[in-house]
């Protein structure tokens, strides 16, 4: 059952909620571009090198990606696989030097928007923005 619309919301809310989650991601996994390899970084990356605070504080952000495709009443397989990439991401950036180059790869967040985009877009098209 969609969470969104047993509560009278439409598209204008689901696509303010893509527009969060965008901004979400691109915060933890593209604010910055490492330059000469020109590979972006965000705040996983670098708040993932403070021990244990880092990661916990990163683990928060992503499961409010988590928790923004619930609200868009996403199913329950998807929540889990979502939820599934953020643990991974934690549990293995917590590693000392050896997790902080995972969280450089593995990247949870851009996973979890591609996940709630492909949602969107089928299921929802009219919350798709132009980019130009």
């Amino acid at each position: 059952r969609d969470f969104c619309l047993s509560r009278g919301l439409g598209d204008v809310y689901k696509r303010q909620i893509r527009t969060r989650v965008e901004a979400m991601e691109k915060i933890l996994e593209r604010a910055f571009v490492i330059p000469g390899i020109n590979k972006p970084i965000g705040l996983d990356s670098l708040v993932g090198l403070v021990p244990i605070v880092g990661d916990i504080v990163t683990a928060v952000m992503g499961a409010y990606i988590v928790w923004e495709a619930r609200n868009l009443g996403m199913s329950k397989w998807q929540l889990t696989r979502m939820a599934t990439n953020v643990g991974i991401d934690t549990a293995l950036g917590a590693i000392p030097l050896a997790g902080d180059i995972f969280d450089f790869i593995w990247r949870s967040n851009s996973r979890n928007l591609r996940i709630i985009t492909k949602h969107l877009d089928k299921h929802h098209p009219g919350t798709r923005t132009i980019e130009g």
